[in-house]
């Protein structure tokens, strides 16, 4: 093969090689990503059909079209599309693929460095956890003696972020490192192996790659991160089980607003961030010994040039962190509204949370770049049955127990699908024992009803761990 090189913008792609550098920096790239930039690489500017791109890239196994899919998204991913708006690879509806970059071709190239000998991959986090510090510990013990552990909770509690940690802990102790495999995005469950696969860059067989996973981990020393798995949970519980029988020095962690009810599984389920007693009166420096308020005061640093939080703003922030139940997320969001209203007034406008907190990340998942968002992925994944229930639910504030739940159904010997409800969406769970009775908790405080799912305000998790 000769020594041809492609460049485009901040990247290089060595063919012979099979190396894609950024800023001279080499980049983890999967084997079959890799195919398809060569491919679009070589007819840039021209549109390569689906067809030739999966003759090429599987040239002798039959394939679906969403495993073409799913390793552009894993190319797209590597060359940080939508980031500082760059563009590089547009999908012709209909037709395929095409490189959109100037593309420079060069016969001969500077040496290369040597490619990242590190195994593992991670995404590197860009903000640092609060609160936490506790509960990532004793998860990274029990991981250490548990082969699967599934972190529990709703939209935007901070799962993923722990999990991230939790897996940067960890890493020295599994020889073979830590794969993130992201499942939030994947339009078919039966492409998980595929994204798994794609994570650790490994070629796996079209027809059966579970069994090429297991056959690949068999002997490894491994952490294995299955993130949001609540749209492919039944997928995602499967490949669980099959690689963990197939290699007994695996461990798994997954991420979920349910459980993955698979053999062997243990649960986290993750509370809101620690917040001051309702009827606390505190100075900045009390209330900044609560991770919701030193993590709302922290994001509103960064947001607003010279914020100081003083105490006559503290009951304030102390409202602000309560209706929004200690959830990372909704704090984030709230903080970024601080150039606008200010916390008194912040505070003040949070009847309207929904049309309020709206200004996410750019470049965060669309389920996360606003309240609404987030709510809405939660009640999307509901069947219509518990969708109708959920809507029952919401004439709650604070606690409940199931006899409750059921005559305001309507229905108070049903035995309905109540409990399934508290414990999938963002009521979270069991919460404790009231009067020898299980209790769940519902946060609606305004009446006014979220999008879609007509819950009243925000309805947060603040269960205790099962461990």
């Amino acid at each position: 093969m000769s020594d041809e090189h492609f460049v485009f913008g901040p990247f290089r792609l060595a063919v012979a090689q099979r190396m894609l550098l950024e800023d001279g920096e080499p980049l983890r790239l999967g084997s079959r990503a890799l195919d398809i930039l060569i491919a679009l690489a070589e007819r840039a500017g021209e549109t390569v059909r689906k067809e030739d791109l999966i003759a090429r890239v599987w040239p002798d196994t039959v394939v679906e079209e969403g495993a073409l899919r799913v390793h552009v998204s894993a190319l797209r991913k590597a060359l940080g599309e939508g980031q500082s708006g760059r563009r590089y690879i547009a999908n012709i509806p209909g037709r395929g693929y095409r490189l959109t970059a100037e593309v420079t071709h060069e016969e001969a190239a500077p040496a290369l460095p040597t490619a990242p000998a590190v195994a593992g991959y991670l995404p590197a986090p860009l903000t640092r956890i609060l609160g936490r510090a506790d509960t990532v510990q004793s998860l990274a013990a029990l991981l250490r003696q548990r082969s699967l552990l599934t972190i529990v909770g709703p939209g935007g509690i901070g799962k993923t972020t722990l999990a991230i940690a939790i897996g940067q802990n960890l890493g020295p102790a599994f020889r073979d490192g830590v794969w993130f495999a992201e499942l939030a995005s994947l339009p078919d469950p039966d492409l998980v192996p595929v994204a798994l696969g794609t994570a650790i860059g490994i070629s796996l067989p079209g027809s059966n790659p579970t069994s090429g996973l297991a056959a690949w981990l068999r002997d490894k020393e491994a952490l294995i991160v299955l993130d949001s798995s609540e749209r492919v949970i039944g997928a995602a519980a499967a490949l669980a089980e099959t690689l963990l029988r197939s290699a007994p020095r695996v461990r798994i962690l997954a991420t979920s607003r349910e459980p993955l009810r698979a053999e062997g599984e243990w649960l986290h389920r993750l509370a809101s961030l620690d917040m001051p007693p309702e009827a606390a009166t505190l100075s900045v420096q009390g209330g900044l010994a609560y991770s919701a308020v030193e993590l709302f005061n922290e994001r509103a640093s960064a947001t607003l040039d010279g914020f100081h939080l003083t105490d006559a703003d503290m009951p304030a922030v102390l409202e602000i962190c309560r209706r929004l139940d200690g959830v990372p997320l909704a704090l984030e969001l709230a903080a970024t509204r601080l150039d606008a209203f200010g916390v008194r007034e912040l505070a003040a406008q949070l009847d309207r949370r929904f049309a309020l907190l709206t200004k996410g990340r750019r470049t965060a998942l669309p389920r996360q770049q606003t309240l609404r968002a987030t709510m809405d992925w939660s009640y999307d994944l509901l069947p219509l049955s518990e969708q109708t229930v959920l809507r029952h639910l919401a004439v709650f504030e604070g606690n409940f127990t199931m006899e409750r739940s059921r005559w305001a159904k309507g229905s108070p010997d049903s035995n309905d699908c109540s409990e399934p409800v508290s414990c999938r969406y963002c009521a979270g769970g069991r919460t404790g024992q009231t009067g020898g009775k299980r209790t769940y908790k519902t946060r609606a405080r305004d009446g006014r009803l979220a999008p879609k799912s007509g819950c009243c305000g925000l309805v947060s998790a603040t269960p205790k761990a099962d461990i």
